[in-house]
C-alpha cells in the first residue's frame, strides 16, 4: 500500500489519486487489470459487503503500455489492437437544440460534479454485474475517458445499498445502478442530496427526479413499430398473462391511438402457457373459419363444373378459410415461451405468409432468427452492424459473449465522457439530461432522456434467412 501510494504521488500529485481508507476493518489490495492497462483497487469489509474500486487513469497515464503484453493469444493481439486504435464509438451529441425543458430546478444548487462515480451492483446477479464491470473498463478504456475514477461496490440487501448510499452521497456525485427495480426504489429517498443515479432498472414508473433509466422500453419500441404501419394495418395482440404482457396490453391503446393503425382483437394465455392454443383459436376465430371452409366444400361439391371442381381441390389444402380480421399480429412474449407460442400460430392457420408477424425489442437475439415461423417477423430495433465491432472485441478481450443488455453502460460512459470532457457542473448536467432535443449517438442508436427514461431512434427491422435487416418499404 505505501509503495502503491508513493507512485501515485510521483506520477499525479496528491489531487488526482483516489483516497484509500485504512483501518482494521477496511483494507485495500492493488493490482493490474488482466486485460487492459487500467489500474484496480478492491477494497472488502469482513462479513460485510465487497467493495471495489478500479482505478481507471493512474498506471496507464503513468506508463506507456501496449496491449501486446495483455495476452498471449496473437489473434487477440491483432484484433485488440485494431479495435482499440478505432477508438469505438466517439461519443457526441448529434442535435442540439437550445430550448431548454420547462424543469424546475433550483439554481441555487450549482456544484461541480464529484469527480470520483459510485457503481452499485449487487451480488444477487454477479454474472451481469460482472459483465457490467467489463463493459465499463472497456468503455473507459476505448474512450479515454480519463476525467474521474470509479468507485464499484457490491452489497446483498438493502440496508448493505443505503449504507454505501450514506457514506458516499456528496453534492454532485454521479451513481451507475442499480441493475434491479428492487433496489432502485430505494434510491429515491436520496434525491433530496443533489445526486445522480443511472439505474438499468426496467420499471419505468421508478423515473422521477434524480433517477434516470436505461434499458430497453416497450412503450418507445411500440411506438417505432406502429409508426411504421399504414392505414391498413388491423392489428391483433396475443400476450401472456404476465407483469411483461399485461405491460403490453396496456401500452398498446396508447400507441394505437397515436398512429394510423387500428387494434381489433386481443388474446391473452397463462404463463405456464396450458391454455395458449384456446387464445390462438379465440384469436384467429378458428373454429368459425374451419366452419365457413368446410361450407364452402360442401358446397362445391354439390357442382359438377370444372370451375367448381377446381375451387374444391384447391380448398382441400386448407383447414381453414384465409379470411382473417386482422392483418398484423402482436407476438408480445419473450424467451423460450416465445419459441413455443410462435410455431403454434401456423399450426392453426394464421398463416405467417398473409399476416404480418410483429414482436417487441425482445426478439433481437439470433436464437428467434432461426425460428422457421418467425420467418419475415418485424420488430423494433438497430441493426447489428451498428454494434459488431464492439461484441468481437469484448469477446475477444474477455473471452465470453457480450449479452444484449450489456451495450447499456457503454453508451452510458460516453454520455458521462462528455458530461465530464465538457466540464458540466450539477445544473448543467441536469439540464442536458432533461432537454430531450439533445441526441446522442450510441451503440444502440440515437438516443436522449424524455421524462428521465431514454428513447431511441429504433430502426423497423425484418428477420430473414437468420439475420434481422433493415426493413426496406
Amino acid at each position: 500500500m505505501p509503495n502503491l501510494l508513493s507512485n501515485l504521488r510521483e506520477c499525479f500529485g496528491f489531487s488526482q489519486i483516489i483516497k484509500l481508507q485504512a483501518s482494521r476493518d477496511l483494507i485495500a489490495l492493488s493490482e493490474m487489470s488482466p486485460r487492459l492497462p487500467i489500474g484496480v483497487a478492491t477494497m472488502y469489509k469482513p462479513l460485510s459487503s465487497l467493495f471495489i474500486i478500479i482505478i481507471f487513469t493512474c498506471i496507464s497515464s503513468c506508463t506507456q503500455i501496449n496491449l501486446k503484453t495483455i495476452t498471449e493469444d496473437p489473434k487477440k493481439i491483432q484484433k485488440t489492437n485494431s479495435a482499440s486504435d478505432e477508438k469505438l464509438n466517439i461519443f457526441k451529441p448529434i442535435e442540439k437544440d437550445e430550448q431548454q425543458n420547462k424543469k424546475k430546478i433550483n439554481r441555487k444548487l450549482n456544484y461541480k460534479l464529484n469527480k470520483e462515480i459510485i457503481v452499485l451492483f449487487s451480488n444477487n446477479n454477479m454474472k451481469l454485474s460482472k459483465q457490467f464491470i467489463n463493459v465499463l473498463e472497456l468503455a473507459i478504456y476505448n474512450k479515454d475517458f480519463k476525467e474521474v475514477s470509479f468507485n464499484i461496490n457490491y452489497f446483498n440487501d438493502d440496508k448493505e445499498l443505503e449504507e454505501i448510499i450514506e457514506q458516499t452521497k456528496k453534492n454532485g456525485t454521479i451513481y451507475i445502478g442499480p441493475i434491479e427495480s428492487n433496489y432502485t426504489k430505494i434510491t429515491n429517498k436520496f434525491c433530496d442530496n443533489q445526486l445522480i443515479f443511472f439505474s438499468f432498472s426496467s420499471d419505468s414508473s421508478l423515473a422521477k427526479e434524480c433517477i434516470y433509466l436505461l434499458n430497453f422500453f416497450p412503450m418507445n419500441e411500440l411506438e417505432q413499430l406502429f409508426s411504421s404501419l399504414s392505414n391498413e394495418a388491423k392489428v391483433a395482440l396475443l400476450y401472456p398473462e404476465n407483469n411483461y404482457g399485461y405491460n403490453i396490453n396496456i401500452l398498446i391503446d396508447s400507441v394505437t391511438n397515436n398512429s394510423k393503425a387500428v387494434l381489433v382483437n386481443r388474446a391473452s394465455y397463462k404463463k405456464d402457457l396450458s391454455n395458449v392454443r384456446d387464445a390462438i383459436k379465440e384469436l384467429g376465430k378458428y373454429e368459425l373459419r374451419k366452419y365457413e371452409l368446410e361450407r364452402q366444400k360442401k358446397l362445391l361439391s354439390s357442382k359438377n363444373d370444372e370451375k367448381s371442381l377446381n375451387r374444391l381441390k384447391k380448398l382441400e389444402k386448407f383447414k381453414t378459410t384465409n379470411d382473417y380480421d386482422f392483418t398484423h399480429i402482436l407476438i408480445a412474449d419473450y424467451g423460450l415461451n416465445l419459441l413455443q407460442v410462435a410455431p403454434l400460430l401456423p399450426y392453426y392457420d394464421i398463416d405467417p405468409n398473409v399476416i404480418q408477424f410483429m414482436g417487441t425489442g425482445v426478439i433481437d437475439d439470433e436464437n428467434f432468427f432461426l425460428e422457421p415461423s418467425l420467418e419475415g417477423a418485424i420488430f423494433p430495433g438497430i441493426e447489428k452492424s451498428k454494434r459488431i465491432k464492439l461484441l468481437e472485441e469484448y469477446s475477444n478481450i474477455y473471452d465470453e459473449n457480450m449479452l444484449r443488455i450489456s451495450t447499456l453502460p457503454y453508451d452510458l460512459v460516453g454520455l458521462l465522457n462528455y458530461i465530464y470532457s465538457n466540464d458540466l457542473n450539477y445544473l448543467e448536467a441536469i439540464e442536458l439530461l432533461n432537454n430531450k432535443k439533445i441526441k446522442f449517438d450510441g451503440i444502440d442508436g440515437k438516443f436522449y432522456f424524455k421524462n428521465n427514461i431514454i428513447e431511441r431512434n429504433l430502426q423497423v427491422l425484418k428477420i430473414s434467412r437468420g439475420k434481422a435487416k433493415k426493413l426496406i418499404r
